[in-house]
């Protein structure tokens, strides 16, 4: 491939990106009255949309941290070629003002999206922000499916044995280094914060090959997790029984073994029923063990 050719397709990543994170942007953010529930769903479970109508902490940092990573991997690769590109599409008239028209809707788009945060924030609320996010919770009530897996201290754990007090379930792995963190320090601060209720904390991992019982314990040490708080594993077959059974939905990549999944986390209320499922979010879990 020649440098002309090299400078081209580098630009033309570059463009790609950028539309990309566009796309994905309008796709978490534009403001729409009366939303479909196919975005709802896909708003709650891609960027954790609850209460303000606006990301959670692992939905930002997916927002970010994806664009930033690319267009890193991109300037790392193809940094001279970037540059060589951009030097030639400005070179004339048509390519200055293509260039100058894609900084002005980028501008106009960075402007909307804090147009758009500050007007979420605005948004007044019931007596408290917990009272309003409990309000607009769906209670599944639904019948768990069986859980019997071991903790980071070697003991079998069962979701009936905590039959009476309120549990949030979760699910992360420890190699993940994005919302799996996130979604744990939600849920231990949601408990945390409610100590009148005693929640029960279940972390079920998404990777048994890796999150063997005997890592357990490092595990949950890294992760912070103390108290009545379990991070779970067993055998892999066993583990892969329970994720089905409780629909989670997660695709793994076979080069890099990483997982794609939701930040799901159930709250079952002391009668052993599922009564909400909601995002990783500390306001949200909170709220949903409050309306228990």
């Amino acid at each position: 491939m020649t440098a002309a050719a090299r400078a081209w397709a580098a630009v033309g990543t570059l463009a790609v990106i950028l539309a990309i994170t566009a796309g994905w942007w309008a796709l978490a953010l534009w403001p729409v009255d009366d939303a479909p529930a196919w975005l709802t769903l896909t708003r709650e479970t891609c960027f954790g949309t609850a209460g303000t109508g606006l990301p959670d902490a692992g939905g930002w940092l997916v927002l970010v941290g994806q664009p930033l990573s690319m267009l890193l991997v991109l300037f790392a690769a193809w940094g001279r070629d970037v540059r060589a590109g951009l030097r030639a599409a400005t070179a004339g008239v048509a390519g200055q003002l293509v260039v100058g028209a894609s900084a002005a809707l980028l501008l106009a788009g960075a402007m909307g999206v804090a147009l758009r945060v500050r007007v979420a924030d605005a948004q007044p609320f019931a007596s408290s922000r917990t009272e309003a996010i409990a309000g607009q919770l769906n209670r599944i009530n639904d019948v768990p499916k069986p859980l019997a897996l071991v903790d980071q201290r070697g003991r079998t754990v069962t979701l009936e044995q905590f039959r009476g007090r309120p549990v949030i379930v979760t699910f992360a792995y420890a190699h993940c280094e994005t919302v799996c963190p996130l979604v744990v320090n939600d849920v231990l601060v949601a408990r945390d914060q409610l100590p009148g209720h005693d929640p029960v904390v279940l972390i079920v991992t998404l990777d048994p090959w890796r999150d063997t019982p005997s890592r357990l314990a490092s595990i949950a040490e890294r992760w912070g997790v103390t108290g009545d708080a379990h991070v779970l594993s067993g055998p892999p077959e066993q583990v892969e029984r329970v994720l089905n059974a409780w629909r989670i939905p997660r695709a793994r990549n076979e080069r890099t073994g990483d997982l794609s999944h939701p930040s799901l986390v159930y709250v079952v209320g002391a009668d052993g029923r599922i009564a909400y499922a909601v995002s990783g979010s500390t306001p949200v879990i909170r709220a949903a063990v409050e309306a228990l």
